[in-house]
C-alpha cells in the first residue's frame, strides 16, 4: 500500500504558519487575511504526519479496545489536518486559483492515500471490530452506540477487512480516483467559463431586464470581450431561457450548456468513463456488486432496489404529466407563431422554459420579470431567511464587518440563540464569480462538538449573478428558493449539538442530508414569511396578497416537466452506478449509454433533457453523490410530509420550530436518521404529501 512521504514533520511546523493552532478569531474563524498559498503545504505535510502518528499509537496500543482508547481516541485525531483542510477544500470550490488547482492535483491523491493507511489498517479495524462485536456489553450513551455502529461501517466498506494483496490494489483505486475526481471538477470549471455565450448587440438579450443587459456588458468587458456574456451556470437549462425572445440565442446558450467538456482541450469523457470503471471494480474488491450497493450500505433507503422501485414510482406519472404540458406549450407556440404570419415549428428543449413561462403567466396572471423587483436579497436575507429562522429558534443574526472572509463579497454574520448565547458564525458568499463552481452549497470551516470545544462557522455559496454598479440585487424566484435551501444546511450545522465531532451538523446519511433543507424552502412563500420580506425594490410597495395566492396556485406548474429533468439525473447516476465491473469496462459512449438509460426508465421526454448530463455532473463525479443523487426525490417524501406536519399544526410557530430542533436539526448526526424523523412526526412518513406536490396523482 502507497504511504506519503511528508516534507516536514508536524513538530517543525512554523508558529507563523496561520495553522499551526486554532485560530483566535470569533469561534476560530479562520484568519483569512494571512492565509497565503504557501501556507498550505506545509500544514498538510505536518498534518498529515501528526495524524499518523496518533493513528499508529491507536492501532499499537496494548491495552484492550475501550471506547475511550480507540473510538474516542480516533475522534480526537486530526486536528492539525482538519484545520488545513477544512479551509483548503472549501477555498478550491468556492474561490480557486491556479495555484491553488495546483496544490489540489498534488494533496488529493496524498488525501486519500492517507484515509486508506488508517481505514486498511489492519490492527486499528481489529480493535473497531472487537468493541463492535461486544456493543451491548460496554454500557454506552446513545450517542456513543451510534458512533461505534458507524464506525464499524465505514471501517467495513472502506475493504477493512480484505488480504494486504487486496488492500494495495484498492489503495492505488482510491489515489487515481481521487485525482480523476480533482481533474473533473478543474476541467468542468474551464470549460464553463470557456462556454460563456457571447453576443454582439442587447438585442439579442430582449426579454432580461436593463441591469441584466449591463451586467452582461460588464461581464463581456471583465474577458476583454466586445459584446455581452452571459456566464453558464452548473444545470443544464440556464434561467435566461425562460426570458430570451430570440429564439436563436436561446439555441446557442442551450447547446453551450450541454455541449460543456463534450470536447477540446477540457473534455471529461474518459476522465468519466474511467471513474465509473474504476468505482465498479472497487466495489467488486470491497465485496459488492456494484457501486450502488456499497454506497446503499451507508444510507437509510438500504439497497438500489428500494431506490430503483422509488424512482420507477416516480417516473411514470410524471412523463405522462411532462407530456400534457408539452402539448399545451407546443399549442400555445402554434398560436403564437400563426398569429404572427410565421412558420411553425417544434418545440425544442431551449424553447420549453420559455413557452412554460408565457404559458404560466397566461394561465395564473404570473409574469417572472415582475415578480423579481419584489424579492431584493438583501430584504429577502434579513425579513424572510433571517427572520424566518428567528421566529421558528429564536436566532438572532448580527453582521460582524470587523471579520473578515475568504474574498470581499462574503459576509459574516454572528449567529445567536434565544439565551443570548453564541452558537457560531454565518457565512454568505452570494455572487457568480469564474474562480467559483457552479451551484449552491453549505460547508463548514468549523463544526461544534463537545469533545474537543469547537465552536460552529459554517458558510452557504450561491451563484447569483452579480449587479453592475450600483444596482440593486434581485433574485428571481429559483434563487429565492436556494437561498432558503441552503440556509436550511445551515440551521442543521448550527442548531446541531453533539459530544462527538463525526455526528457533528450535516454528519447524516446522503439521502437524507437533504430533508432539513428542503423543509426549510416552505416558508420562502408562507403567507407571514413572505409579507415580512418583499416589497417592490422602487416603490416600496408589498407583493399584493393576491400575486402570492397565485404563486402557491401555480405551484404544480410544469411540475411534469421539472420532476422528469430531475428524474433523469438520479437514473443516469444510478446506471452508471449498478454497472459491475464487466459492464462498466464495456461502456464506450457516453450519450448513447445515457439515451439507452433514459429510455428504459421511460424518461425519453421529448424536449426535456436532464438536469446535468455527465461531463458535467458534479455532484457525482466529483461532489460526494455518487450513487447518492436519487437522494433529493427521497429526502423530499419526508419534507412533503414535514410541512404538511407544520400546517397541521399551526405553521410558524416557535413550538414547532423547537420540536423540529429537538429531534431533527438539533440531533445533528447523532441518532438513527429514520428515527429522528418518526420521532418529529410521531408516525411513520407518509409519501402522498409528496405525490400531491409534484402533481403527480392523476
Amino acid at each position: 500500500m502507497t504511504s506519503t512521504t511528508p516534507h516536514q514533520s508536524a513538530a517543525a511546523l512554523p508558529a507563523g504558519n496561520p495553522f499551526a493552532a486554532p485560530s483566535e478569531l470569533p469561534c476560530e474563524l479562520p484568519p483569512f487575511e494571512r492565509i497565503r498559498d504557501e501556507h498550505f503545504l506545509p500544514a498538510f505535510d505536518a498534518g498529515f504526519a501528526q495524524h499518523r502518528a496518533e493513528i499508529e499509537a491507536i492501532a499499537s496500543n496494548p491495552e484492550p479496545a475501550t471506547f475511550a482508547n480507540t473510538i474516542e481516541a480516533l475522534e480526537r485525531s486530526g486536528e492539525l489536518l482538519a484545520r488545513v483542510s477544512d479551509v483548503f477544500w472549501n477555498l478550491t470550490s468556492a474561490h480557486s486559483t491556479p495555484a491553488l488547482e495546483a496544490i489540489e492535483r498534488e494533496i488529493s491523491p496524498r488525501s486519500a492515500q492517507h484515509a486508506d493507511a488508517i481505514f486498511l489498517n489492519g490492527a486499528l479495524a481489529q480493535r473497531v471490530r472487537d468493541l463492535a462485536s461486544r456493543s451491548g456489553d460496554l454500557d454506552l450513551t446513545p450517542e456513543q452506540a451510534h458512533v461505534l455502529e458507524r464506525t464499524e461501517l465505514e471501517f467495513r466498506v472502506h475493504g477493512a477487512a480484505l488480504d494486504d494483496a487486496v488492500k494495495v490494489e484498492l489503495a492505488d483505486i482510491n489515489t487515481r480516483l481521487a485525482a480523476l475526481s480533482t481533474r473533473f471538477e478543474q476541467r468542468l470549471l474551464a470549460a464553463t467559463a470557456d462556454a460563456a455565450l457571447v453576443v454582439d448587440t442587447p438585442e439579442e438579450l430582449d426579454g432580461l431586464d436593463e441591469a441584466e443587459i449591463e451586467a452582461a456588458r460588464e461581464a463581456a468587458r471583465a474577458k476583454s470581450h466586445d459584446g455581452y456574456r452571459l456566464p453558464l451556470v452548473l444545470f443544464t437549462a440556464h434561467p435566461a431561457l425562460a426570458r430570451l425572445t430570440n429564439r436563436d440565442v436561446r439555441r446557442r446558450l442551450f447547446d453551450a450548456s450541454v455541449g460543456r467538456a463534450a470536447g477540446g482541450e477540457h473534455d471529461s469523457t474518459e476522465t468519466v468513463l474511467e471513474i465509473v470503471r474504476l468505482r465498479a471494480r472497487r466495489a467488486e474488491l470491497i465485496g459488492f456488486p456494484s457501486h450502488s450497493e456499497l454506497a446503499a450500505a451507508e444510507s437509510t433507503a438500504g439497497s438500489p432496489t428500494a431506490i430503483a422501485d422509488r424512482l420507477e414510482l416516480l417516473a411514470t406519472p410524471a412523463a405522462r404529466n411532462a407530456r400534457r404540458e408539452r402539448e399545451v406549450l407546443q399549442a400555445f407556440a402554434d398560436e403564437l407563431q400563426d398569429a404572427a404570419g410565421a412558420e411553425r415549428f417544434e418545440l425544442e428543449s431551449w424553447d420549453w422554459p420559455y413557452y412554460a413561462e408565457l404559458v404560466r403567466s397566461r394561465d395564473f396572471d404570473l409574469d417572472a420579470a415582475a415578480l423579481r423587483p419584489y424579492f431584493g436579497a438583501e430584504r429577502v436575507l434579513r425579513d424572510g431567511v433571517f427572520w424566518a429562522a428567528s421566529q421558528l429558534y429564536g436566532l438572532t443574526f448580527a453582521e460582524r464587518d470587523d471579520l473578515v472572509g475568504y474574498h470581499p463579497d462574503v459576509r459574516v454574520f454572528e449567529v445567536g440563540d434565544a439565551d443570548g448565547q453564541v452558537l457560531g458564525l454565518y457565512l454568505l458568499d452570494l455572487f457568480a464569480r469564474e474562480e467559483k463552481s457552479g451551484g449552491a452549497w453549505m460547508s463548514s470551516f468549523r463544526q461544534q462538538n463537545e469533545l474537543l470545544g469547537h465552536p460552529t462557522v459554517i458558510v452557504n455559496v450561491l451563484n447569483v449573478p452579480k449587479p453592475a454598479g450600483d444596482a440593486p440585487t434581485l433574485l428571481t424566484l429559483d434563487e429565492v428558493t436556494t437561498l432558503y435551501h441552503e440556509f436550511g444546511h445551515a440551521l442543521h450545522g448550527l442548531l446541531a449539538h453533539v459530544v462527538y465531532p463525526s455526528s457533528g451538523g450535516t454528519s447524516v446519511p446522503r439521502d437524507f442530508v437533504e430533508f432539513p433543507s428542503q423543509v426549510n424552502e416552505m416558508w420562502m412563500l408562507w403567507p407571514e414569511v413572505v409579507r415580512h420580506s418583499t416589497a417592490h425594490v422602487t416603490t416600496g410597495a408589498p407583493l399584493p396578497d393576491d400575486l402570492i395566492d397565485r404563486l402557491e396556485a401555480a405551484s404544480t406548474f410544469n411540475q411534469g416537466f421539472e420532476t422528469v429533468e430531475y428524474l433523469a439525473a438520479s437514473v443516469i447516476d444510478q446506471a452508471w452506478h449498478t454497472l459491475s465491473a464487466a459492464e462498466a469496462d464495456a461502456v464506450t459512449d457516453i450519450d448513447a449509454f445515457e439515451a439507452a438509460a433514459l429510455t428504459r426508465a421511460g424518461l425519453d421526454v421529448a424536449g426535456v433533457r436532464s438536469r446535468y448530463h455527465s461531463r458535467y455532473f458534479k455532484h457525482v463525479f466529483a461532489g460526494g453523490y455518487a450513487a447518492g443523487y436519487y437522494g433529493y426525490i427521497w429526502s423530499e417524501v419526508l419534507d412533503a410530509d414535514t410541512v404538511e406536519w407544520f400546517r397541521e399544526h399551526g405553521g410558524l410557530l416557535r413550538t414547532n420550530g423547537d420540536r423540529f430542533r429537538q429531534h431533527v436539526l438539533g440531533v445533528g448526526g447523532s441518532r438513527d436518521a429514520m428515527d429522528a424523523v418518526r420521532a418529529f412526526l410521531g408516525r411513520e412518513p407518509r409519501i402522498e404529501p409528496l405525490l400531491e406536490r409534484r402533481g403527480l396523482t392523476s
